[in-house]
């Protein structure tokens, strides 16, 4: 059952509950909605890096903290185009381009990145971006150039927030995730753990995004990975049963979403991947590279897929499952000539 009104007893109840009974719990809600033995490879690409004003304490690209982060403007059509195309050599289904930009303007790099989404979405790929803030009316600019989906994610609770972020609020992100569901895309929204935050700024986090008006169609949980020179350079990062908590209970409260492992799955070992799948994450970040945080390679997720005889999961899978026809997606033009 789907539920958008979930209540903090019932989050702790749940997420409090004996480690083993919480991960069979999601495992079955996890089987009832989803191939257990199917996960999305998604690739993200910095298509902009560094240079943000916001002051994101984990961010190694935000412009006030020394990282060793080299800032680099747009890149160039062809070589995001081409990015794409290795991308779904090596499995991926999804491409999605971040640019570290406080909001997204009305300007020649907002055309540039347009072009960007009609090229990928040509590949017949589900196109992802996070571009920071947005206004419902470029929103629909980029749903019409075939975007499937928005990535922006709440981060955290709105009651750790403020530890976390100053430059933009917490009403500020629920805004955008609005807009972006205004333009009929695919919320793509979730957070970070392991930034110091309490266990009830994690269940928060969660409360905030199963009670949104619709569950966002995929949930990133992030590990923190702390980057030298931000002010969370020296936190204790959250430990591989912290993440499986917080992935288990993000399943059963969104039964039908997309739960992704994201950030900080270098420091996961095989086993503890796998435990994270059982709790029902489904979907991961294939690349060497996360923006700026190195992430496992596509070699070892293809030894991990195989022994876990896990299949990568097809673009556009849920649409053709509810019969959707591929001229009804916007952001599937052109799949039924690509392969």
């Amino acid at each position: 059952m789907i539920r958008n009104n979930w209540t903090r007893e019932e989050v702790e109840q749940i997420f409090n509950q004996p480690f083993l009974d919480l991960v069979y719990q999601a495992a079955t809600v996890h089987r009832q909605h989803h191939d257990p033995n199917e996960v999305q490879i998604s690739t993200l690409l910095s298509i902009k890096t560094g240079g943000c004003p916001e002051d994101c304490s984990y961010c190694s690209q935000a412009a006030r903290y020394h990282t060793n982060v080299k800032v680099q403007k747009l890149l160039p059509y062809e070589e995001v185009i081409q990015a794409a195309v290795r991308a779904q050599e090596n499995g991926s289904s999804r491409f999605c381009m971040g640019a570290a930009w406080r909001e997204v303007r009305d300007n020649k790099d907002f055309d540039r990145v347009l072009a960007m989404v009609k090229g990928v979405n040509s590949l017949g790929m589900e196109v992802c971006c996070t571009l920071g803030m947005l206004s419902e009316d470029q929103a629909q600019k980029l749903k019409d150039a075939g975007l499937y989906a928005y990535n922006h994610n709440i981060d955290t609770s709105e009651e750790y927030y403020d530890d976390v972020i100053s430059t933009r609020t917490y009403d500020d992100r629920l805004e955008t995730l609005g807009n972006v569901r205004k333009a009929k895309l695919s919320v793509c929204s979730g957070g970070i753990i392991g930034m110091g935050e309490s266990i009830d700024d994690r269940i928060g986090m969660l409360l905030t995004l199963a009670n949104l008006p619709e569950h966002p169609g995929s949930v990133p949980v992030n590990n923190l990975v702390p980057v030298e020179g931000t002010p969370f350079e020296n936190q204790k990062t959250a430990s591989v049963w912290d993440l499986v908590r917080v992935i288990a209970t993000a399943r059963i409260m969104m039964p039908k979403s997309a739960v992704r492992l994201s950030a900080g799955r270098l420091e996961l070992n095989y086993e503890g991947q796998a435990f994270c799948f059982m709790a029902g994450a489904n979907s991961i970040f294939s690349g060497d590279v996360l923006l700026t945080t190195p992430n496992p390679d596509a070699k070892s997720d293809k030894e991990l897929f195989q022994i876990l005889s896990i299949k990568p999961k097809e673009a556009f899978k849920d649409e053709k499952k509810s019969g959707i026809e591929f001229n009804q997606i916007p952001s599937a033009q052109g799949l039924e000539h690509s392969h």
